[in-house]
């Protein structure tokens, strides 16, 4: 009830009238969650609350701030209460796990472990903005066992990841982001995961510079031709389906569904909903599932439906999903690529 008060807020602080809500409550709010994505949604937060770190993060695997915050999503979209619900004390460790790791003079968050990327620094952001808000920090620190000057609100900690994000953009000459903050070139799989940040710290409230979220679209603009395919790194053409759905997702966010090259794309993902990506699967079902959602609503249904089966026969019995970078990485992105069936993250909103 909580998570729902609150996205009732923010469609009228978007302009939303009553009336439009009412007309289509099932696309709103997922009014008609499908019994097997709850089954498969209440097996694999088990499996992330038990196999959590006393730290608040997750081994067996590629581990970092980037898949921290993913399962901080994970937790939320679902419309767990981060304060009193049964997963709100592994969201607060998960929460100060984040903070730890920021380096608090450049905002990078990764940069006191000495490694991570703008990749964890894209995820790591964007977990941090949905719980922005919705957290009461009053209790954030509870029972930790940190110096007071360690101890760091929400707000800003964000303030100093978007700092980071955008010095890094200043510094590149593509006005993008790749691996290291201090990159010189860029591709638009790493850009995707930092605009995304951007993007969603923006929506939570976060003060971000209008220039640098045209400068990152015009990126992607600069990557996609006319037909629809999305480039990698250098000039656009001839990526993945991954990039595709990232590059469709970033320009809804991004308000550019107006854009040739956003129609463009959209065609390419809604043309076969039948594909599957084996470069990183998980990776894929997680885009895709936000692309279509934002793009094309009945498009999402099937494909969802799809999804939900597949995913259904690949959850291992203790309810995690194994990946090639791990169980944490492959049941985090794998529950948020059923998360649209919830709608309570509001990055998620349409």
């Amino acid at each position: 009830m909580r998570f729902c008060l609150l996205l009732a807020v923010a469609f009228a602080a978007l302009g939303m009238s009553a009336p439009s809500l009412a007309q289509d409550p099932q696309l709103r709010f997922g009014t008609d969650v499908p019994r097997d994505v709850e089954q498969i949604y209440e097996r694999g937060l088990e499996w992330l609350a038990a196999n959590q770190t006393p730290e608040g993060n997750w081994n067996g695997g590629d581990e970092g701030p980037g898949i921290t915050g993913m399962c901080i999503m994970a937790f939320l979209a679902s419309g767990e209460d981060p304060n009193f619900g049964p997963y709100a004390e592994n969201i607060r460790r998960a929460v100060r796990s984040i903070i730890s790791t920021q380096d608090q003079n450049t905002g990078f968050y990764g940069g006191r472990m000495g490694h991570g990327s703008m990749y964890h620094h894209g995820f790591a952001c964007l977990g941090m903005s949905e719980v922005y808000g919705v957290l009461d920090e009053d209790s954030l620190w509870d029972g930790a066992k940190t110096d007071d000057k360690e101890r760091v609100t929400i707000g800003k900690s964000l303030e100093m990841a978007v700092r980071a994000s955008v010095t890094s953009q200043k510094n590149n000459p593509w006005n993008a982001w790749r691996y290291s903050p201090d990159a010189t070139d860029a591709d638009t799989s790493v850009a995707g995961a930092v605009l995304m940040g951007l993007l969603a710290a923006r929506n939570a409230g976060i003060k971000v510079p209008d220039e640098s979220i045209d400068k990152a679209l015009e990126y992607f603009r600069s990557m996609t031709t006319n037909r629809g395919e999305v480039g990698y790194s250098g000039i656009g053409g001839g990526g993945s389906a991954n990039l595709k759905a990232i590059a469709a997702l970033v320009y809804s966010i991004g308000k550019r569904k107006d854009l040739k090259e956003y129609k463009a794309v959209l065609g390419q993902i809604t043309v076969n909903l039948e594909h599957e990506e084996y470069s990183y699967p998980e990776y894929f079902r997680y885009y895709t599932a936000q692309a279509l959602f934002q793009g094309d609503f009945e498009a999402w249904q099937k494909w969802n439906q799809k999804t939900a089966k597949q995913l259904k026969e690949m959850q291992g019995d203790d309810g995690s999903f194994q990946s090639q970078h791990g169980p944490a990485y492959g049941t985090g992105m794998s529950l948020l690529a059923m998360a649209l069936n919830y709608r309570f993250l509001p990055i998620y909103e349409r």
